[in-house]
């Protein structure tokens, strides 16, 4: 379908599709507990059944357009990935999110992938806003946000909870006038 370069060191945007189950599988073994810090993806994905069926959801998202899965490869490794958790063309709105393996961490990996989404989402599909949730205590993800030129727009206040712990989540956010200045700031 396609795979898309995120530059020199090996690093690919791929779908992530029900095919992958056992790779998907393998891959969030090696990273469950890391993975798992801030937020339950996978948490259910325990065999190659499961995993198929989280992949399966996601695939009945995209066919329903209202969201997806990539998966991020590094020399032809599944390290991670980056989702469009919700996806509202209607509503021109969307929330993109994350996750990855230890090994792959402080590359740069996400904010290459989800700025190759957002560019997707702005420009092909007309999506005015996009959102990034993360729990306040998740600064490697709260990061990302602002390497993306996220605004914070407030905190969600013990708004779940995970681990025995009411999780405080900030949102972060991006219109396409934005997005689209940021990006023709950095072509000059």
């Amino acid at each position: 379908m396609y795979a898309i370069s995120l530059g020199d060191d090996g690093a690919e945007l791929r779908p992530l599709d029900p095919r992958h189950a056992e790779e998907f599988l393998a891959h969030l073994d090696r990273g469950r507990e890391f993975i798992g810090q801030h937020i339950p993806f996978g948490a259910k994905a325990t065999d190659i059944d499961t995993a198929r069926e989280l992949l399966q959801s996601y695939a009945d998202k995209r066919a329903a357009d209202t969201g997806s899965l990539h998966g991020l490869w590094l020399d032809g490794k599944l390290v991670g990935g980056v989702l469009f958790r919700i996806f509202d063309a209607v509503n021109g709105t969307c929330e993109v999110g994350c996750w990855l393996e230890p090994v792959a961490t402080g590359r740069g990996l996400i904010t290459r992938a989800v700025r190759v989404l957002i560019d997707w989402a702005v420009d092909e599909r007309g999506i005015h806003r996009v959102e990034w949730l993360a729990s306040s205590a998740n600064e490697p993800s709260i990061n990302v946000a602002r390497r993306l030129g996220m605004s914070r727009d407030g905190v969600l206040r013990q708004r779940y909870p995970y681990r025995g712990v009411r999780q405080d989540t900030e949102v972060w956010s991006v219109l396409a006038p934005e997005w689209r200045e940021a990006r023709a700031r950095t072509e000059r």
